[in-house]
């Protein structure tokens, strides 16, 4: 006989508005994310931007606010740690995050391509005023 052993799947726990907003002080602090529901009372301390930037979203959706930031991988993988459940009614996104932009299947790496422009226009500039 086998010993089997069967690992249960549990569901997320479901969060509605009125709950996540009861969560906005320094030392409770809950925030949505792409639908999902983060507990970062024990991460504000450390937070490179500072706590002031968490406690402005504290208790509502910040999505914009931390994709608008452009944050680390880092700081993904500590949501991760932090994740308590699901925004009630919130289509899951899955979010992928792109190192560069693509375009038409090919990648541009746009701070190579400031720093070419950037030589170029120098390189004009030297030119037209030595020659």
């Amino acid at each position: 006989m086998s010993d089997t052993t069967t690992t249960a799947v549990t569901e997320p726990v479901i969060y509605d508005y009125d709950e996540i907003e009861k969560h906005k002080s320094h030392d409770d602090l809950w925030v949505v994310l792409n639908g999902k529901v983060y507990d970062i009372s024990r991460y504000i301390d450390e937070h490179p931007g500072g706590e002031e930037v968490i406690l402005d979203v504290a208790g509502t959706d910040a999505t914009e606010a931390f994709d608008d930031i452009g944050h680390s991988d880092e700081a993904h993988e500590i949501l991760q740690k932090l994740y308590i459940g699901n925004l009630k009614g919130a289509k899951q996104v899955e979010v992928k995050r792109a190192q560069a932009y693509e375009t038409s299947g090919s990648t541009i790496n746009l701070p190579i391509i400031a720093v070419i422009v950037f030589l170029i226009a120098f390189g004009a500039y030297y030119y037209k005023t030595n020659f």
